[in-house]
């Protein structure tokens, strides 16, 4: 999202001996006046000392940054405010609606860095909504399709696709002109046949068989090479869509979890499997027909021009209506389609939540509810979809009647020649068929741009994550070593918005081998510190160095292969037991499998499941219990044998004898390696060699468990709190 607009000449001139000479830094409309009317020529400015409001051409605040704590965006009913606050008091700079909330709160947040004197500037991670050339609201892109190149832009890309199969294309194109060479000579046989043969009556059974036996000839051709390009479009078209879901899809895994989660999931496996069917559906449908009839229109139009040029120009007479008309309502098709793709978009992340939340919903009773619920969506996509057929069957049907009324014209005026002596019967005859073969391909080309807005469509969304930048890539020259397992964290701050820190000034040193536990009240960050931990997101601000390299420095398959991971909510994939647990390495013997499990208390009740280790999980592993599921997730962490290993909440769902069991096998596991331990229940945490207690957002503790206690802070409280809460339930 951009921060830093340009301002109007005379506003920036307005400004320029106020800035002293210092750059802007943020520059962002906002479109209030004070009473709550819309104004269109607002503008908030920030340098790295001063803050201006300007509205009408003049300034309406100059705000020093360094006489104020914070510069705060406030959300109001319909509306926002931006304050400057000094000493618990607030000064009202300006309103704005709620269309620029979130790139005004980023810009709050940057002027409230320079007024504690942090001269960093915030960077927005947020999409934009709207086109910021033309103003037009994006259809679930990054870029506009209109701003960036348009249909041009994405035929290069299809082009780019088709690359790698130049040969199958070329001899594609070589079947399709000769199709089209057979069909055209094909009608001057005909025509042959008709004036020395028919019309004389002069002809004997050996014309006729000689007629014949050509035509046969022809058609025999023409049927092995049409079912030749059929079958090499279809594969060309599967291969293109096979190879556009597999860069699709791995473009996906190497993104940030920042993008994956502002997209929903129903959209993004739309973007993999539907988009690229469509990709494929052109290749088969239109992409080989696209050329054939084309070699075919500019055929018969050209023997129609040498045979009589004033035939062929009535024929034409009604074409340039029909295509006017596909070119009026272009822009209009065009948007039929987004509508119809995103209501899609919508059934099938709606599908995808009920059937992956299905137990709650029939623990509630909502089945009717959320029936009822997914028929709207269905019934919104039905009234699109019929809408849209009506549509274009009306329109091309209305094209195709002015296409074809040149036919009579060709009719009345030529067979006034035929009767004059201007023209033989078999000369009108070829002429009609030339014709009917002219309208054919200018009825496919008036359906065309809905082909290629289908597909034009389609490249939009899948491009749009192609091109997505990867917060995440490697540096050029990643250190790839083994690790020892020093932690530094280095005034790390990080917001999943980066106008909200979630992690603000964080400074941690682990030692190689050292356990830390992570406490806190829910929301205080415990989760993004492993997140930021395991590279998942980047920071804002600050450094995470491991054996003293940085994170970006380090190579992900280094971090990734030497981290083992237990998170709080525990995924397994469908499949089975044995799967799950060597799903952290794929090529461990069956022997270390199972002493995985048996190092995670797993083994006795997986020897009890019908199939044992080949016992089937359903999806998630719905057939195993919470307790269960989780010692299969630590024997998996267990298996990949990590020198970094991060425990989220890794018992939560066990009881006490089991939690007994596993915090000795845990002590086994985490013996020489650094652990990060988060955990609510704070008794799991005894043995930590330091306890790092994270509050509003910062480290507010750090200590052994018996020094913090007798620090009776608020590891203290949190400690005292789950004891009283221990004796209530006793009771």
């Amino acid at each position: 999202m951009n921060l830093c607009f340009t301002l109007p000449d005379e506003v920036a001139g307005l400004i320029k001996p106020l800035r002293k000479g210092k750059p802007l830094l943020y520059c962002v409309p906002y479109d209030l006046d004070d009473d709550g009317g819309m104004c269109t020529d607002g503008w908030i400015a920030v340098t790295e000392d001063t803050l201006f409001i300007l509205k009408g051409g003049a300034i309406k605040h100059q705000a020093e940054l360094s006489r104020f704590d914070q510069i705060l965006c406030t959300p109001q009913v319909d509306s926002g405010v931006l304050a400057a606050r000094r000493e618990g008091e607030d000064t009202y700079l300006c309103r704005f609606s709620m269309r620029h909330i979130i790139r005004i709160s980023y810009v709050a947040r940057g002027a409230s860095l320079f007024c504690q004197g942090e001269h960093r500037l915030v960077e927005s991670r947020e999409r934009e909504k709207i086109c910021p050339r033309c103003g037009r609201v994006l259809p679930g892109t990054s870029l506009c399709p209109r701003c960036s190149g348009g249909r041009g832009r994405t035929f290069r890309r299809f082009w780019d696709l088709c690359s790698r199969y130049t040969l199958p294309l070329l001899t594609l194109t070589v079947i399709m002109a000769v199709m089209s060479g057979i069909s055209v000579f094909q009608q001057y046989v005909q025509r042959r046949f008709i004036d020395e043969v028919l019309v004389p009556a002069e002809g004997t059974l050996a014309d006729v068989g000689a007629f014949f036996g050509i035509t046969l000839v022809l058609v025999l051709v023409s049927l092995g090479l049409w079912i030749t390009n059929a079958l090499w479009s279809n594969s060309l078209g599967t291969r293109i869509s096979r190879d556009l879901r597999a860069r699709t899809f791995y473009k996906i895994n190497g993104l940030s979890m920042s993008f994956i989660n502002s997209r929903q999931s129903g959209e993004l496996m739309n973007r993999v499997v539907e988009d690229a069917s469509r990709v494929r559906e052109f290749m088969e449908q239109a992409f080989a027909e696209m050329f054939s009839q084309i070699f075919i229109m500019f055929g018969a139009l050209i023997a129609m021009f040498v045979m009589n040029w004033k035939l062929a120009l009535l024929g034409l007479a009604f074409a340039p209506v029909g295509m006017v008309m596909v070119r009026l309502f272009r822009k209009y098709e065009h948007r039929l389609w987004r509508q119809r793709w995103r209501m899609e978009d919508k059934v099938n992340d709606r599908l995808q939540d009920v059937i992956s939340g299905i137990r709650v919903v029939k623990s509630f009773g909502q089945e009717e509810r959320e029936s009822a619920r997914f028929k709207e969506y269905t019934d919104r996509l039905m009234k699109i979809t019929r809408r849209n057929e009506v549509f274009w069957a009306t329109l091309y049907a209305a094209v195709t009647l002015f296409l074809t009324s040149g036919t009579l014209l060709v009719i009345y005026f030529g067979g006034g020649d035929v009767l004059r002596g201007q023209m033989t019967p078999g000369e009108l005859v070829q002429f009609l068929a030339y014709t009917n073969m002219l309208y054919g391909p200018l009825q496919f080309v008036s359906r065309l741009p809905r082909m290629l807005m289908r597909l034009n469509t389609a490249l939009e969304r899948i491009y749009d994550i192609l091109d997505e930048d990867e917060q995440l890539a490697e540096a050029d020259g990643a250190v790839d070593k083994e690790l020892e397992g020093q932690v530094t964290f280095d005034n790390v701050t990080f917001g999943y918005k980066s106008y909200e820190p979630v992690l603000d000034h964080i400074s941690l040193t682990v030692r190689p081998g050292e356990m830390i536990g992570l406490v806190g009240p829910s929301g205080a960050g415990k989760s993004t510190f492993i997140n930021l931990l395991m590279r998942l997101y980047e920071v804002d601000d600050g450094e995470i160095r491991v054996d003293g390299v940085p994170l970006p420095q380090l190579s992900q398959g280094c971090l990734h292969r030497q981290s083992g991971v237990v998170l709080q909510e525990t995924f397994l994939f469908s499949g089975t037991v044995f799967d799950n647990i060597r799903f952290a390495r794929p090529d461990a013997p069956a022997r270390e499998v199972i002493q995985a499990a048996k190092m995670a208390n797993a083994h006795e009740f997986i020897t009890k499941l019908p199939d044992g280790y080949d016992t089937y999980v359903g999806e998630r592993g719905y057939t195993l219990s919470g307790g269960e599921r989780q010692r299969v997730a630590i024997a998996r962490a267990i298996l990949h044998n990590p020198r970094l290993l991060i425990l989220d909440e890794a018992t939560s769902s066990l009881d006490t004898e089991t939690e007994y069991q596993i915090q000795e096998a845990l002590g086994r596991l985490t013996h020489g390696r650094t652990t990060f331990a988060i955990a609510h229940r704070l008794s799991t945490l005894r043995e930590a060699d330091r306890i790092v207690v994270i509050d509003k957002h910062r480290i507010a503790e750090v200590g052994t468990h018996n020094e913090l206690m007798r620090k009776k802070g608020i590891y203290y409280g949190l400690v005292m709190a789950q004891l009283e809460m221990h004796k209530v339930r006793g009771a």
